[in-house]
């Protein structure tokens, strides 16, 4: 259950614009404005709902999420934060959603990780705010909040490389211990087992190179690491995310 109006501090260095009155919530992470314009709520990912898809299945706690979003934002105004990249190619504008309210502005990103009813889900031309929400994510996933005491959130195990075989195509928390850290031509692979044709892997391509970079961050130093991957399970030697930015990495223990 959300907090209620207990504003969430902290997500500065935004461009700010108005937004206007919600007039839809469509899921957890979506809200259309009495002007028309749809609003992704930038920096999390909440249960997906069908809406009537072909060949998609509601994921589980999805309604309650839609709900939740539902009773902080419909009918209220809102104003939008906007921290990198402003629309997508839906047309839809990624930003921060600021709630009035008399006590003050409720963060809407904020209070949905606070509550468990969404991930930190982030881009590499989308990357403010993101360490309180990942502090947030964290409180939640302690308290076994909303997704976190359902089993189809839990964070992955990077030795079992069989079970996210299982999860190609699925967005993934993995948590593991980095064995080895090497660096092959333009990429880097961090690889979580033996057998680098069969374990599981996160590759890191030159473009997000660059941005480990530009943040002084090295990821040959991981090696050894107890590390949290998210994001997306593809198959390519064995189970594997592509990291596209450093914010994908939460690093959980130095060795």
């Amino acid at each position: 259950m959300l907090t209620g109006a207990s504003p969430v501090a902290g997500c500065d260095g935004l461009r700010m614009a108005p937004g206007g009155l919600v007039s839809e919530v469509v899921d957890g992470d979506t809200v259309l404005l009495e002007s028309g314009l749809a609003v992704r709520l930038i920096g999390t990912q909440a249960p997906k709902l069908a809406l009537g898809r072909e060949g998609l299945a509601d994921w589980p706690l999805a309604e309650a999420a839609r709900d939740a979003l539902r009773t902080l934002a419909l009918g209220k105004n809102v104003q939008l934060g906007y921290g990198g990249e402003e629309r997508d190619r839906y047309g839809r504008a990624l930003a921060h959603v600021f709630i009035e309210a008399d006590e003050g502005s409720i963060w809407a990103q904020g209070q949905m990780i606070e509550a468990g009813l969404a991930r930190v889900y982030s881009f590499p031309d989308n990357r403010r705010c993101l360490d309180q929400l990942f502090a947030g994510e964290a409180r939640a996933r302690a308290e076994r909040l909303g997704i976190w005491s359902d089993p189809y959130y839990s964070v992955r195990a990077a030795d079992r490389p069989a079970d996210l075989l299982d999860r190609v195509g699925d967005y993934e928390l993995v948590e593991g211990r980095v064995l080895l850290a090497d660096r092959s031509g333009s990429r880097i692979y961090l690889n979580f087992g033996r057998f680098w044709k069969e374990d599981f892997t996160a590759v890191i391509e030159a473009p997000a190179l660059r941005l480990f970079e530009r943040d002084r961050r090295d990821p040959l130093e991981l090696e050894g690491a107890l590390v949290r991957i998210r994001g997306w399970v593809d198959e390519r030697d064995g189970p594997r995310i592509e990291i596209t930015h450093p914010e994908q990495i939460e690093v959980v223990a130095r060795p």
